[in-house]
């Protein structure tokens, strides 16, 4: 009923290539542990980064206290500045505002607006809102001084506000900001009576995205009615 194998050269040759089928089937597991190791790891890695972005995206968020406009001419309804009060959101941890952006659209079109931190006639510091180019916003500090890049940054302790220029697009009509002065001394967005500023009764939309992407929207609803040169109104 059985065969056995009595020859010692035969069984020797069985067991071989039992062997040589056990290390194929080790090999073959080992790589196929190696290439599961390997995609655990990698989907671990892009787990934890999509979490960082998205816990980025709810924390380092940037909150908006107040919108401020300054009246520079009464007479022709039209404002010197717009100032927008920011602090860092609840939990966030420091913003670097120099590497924000503001994606605005007014009256005027649409345009992205980065931060810079010298003036349109290429001065190094800025005095005013009326030296800011199309395309551009500067940062004051809560003593109104304009700061460089490096110091603007959002922290627990410290707030800042960002200032565009009401005359340039897409608020104003004129692509380059100028210094205006009346004998008053106030300043104004531009000295041509061809072109025009953000001012009564006239809105514009913001969206202010953090390093991080994280978006916050702003309306601007300018009063339809200034009283006084200088003022502030609420936008």
């Amino acid at each position: 009923m059985f065969e056995f194998i009595n020859n010692s050269e035969d069984r020797g040759q069985v067991g071989i290539g039992t062997l040589i089928v056990f290390i194929a089937m080790v090999l073959v597991a080992a790589i196929a542990a190696g290439v599961l190791i390997n995609t655990a790891g990698f989907l671990q890695s892009q787990a934890e980064a999509t979490g960082q972005e998205s816990t980025d995206l709810v924390s380092e968020r940037i909150d908006v206290t107040s919108e401020v406009g300054i009246v520079g001419n009464n007479s022709t309804g039209e404002l010197e500045s717009i100032k927008i009060s920011v602090s860092g959101a609840a939990g966030a941890d420091q913003i670097d505002l120099s590497e924000s952006t503001l994606q605005a659209v007014g009256p005027n079109g649409q345009a992205n607006l980065v931060f810079t931190d010298t003036n349109a006639s290429g001065g190094d510091t800025i005095a005013n809102a009326s030296q800011l180019n199309a395309s551009e916003f500067g940062v004051q500090d809560s003593n109104g001084e304009f700061v460089d890049g490096g110091d603007a940054v959002l922290d627990d302790d410290t707030d800042y506000t960002i200032v565009v220029n009401p005359g340039t697009q897409p608020f104003g009509s004129i692509t380059e900001g100028n210094v205006y002065a009346d004998g008053d001394g106030y300043t104004y967005a531009h000295n041509d009576s061809a072109e025009e500023a953000f001012g009564e009764g006239q809105t514009s939309s913001l969206e202010i995205v953090s390093p991080s992407s994280a978006t916050t929207s702003v309306e601007l609803n300018a009063p339809d009615l200034f009283t006084e040169d200088g003022e502030a109104v609420r936008l």
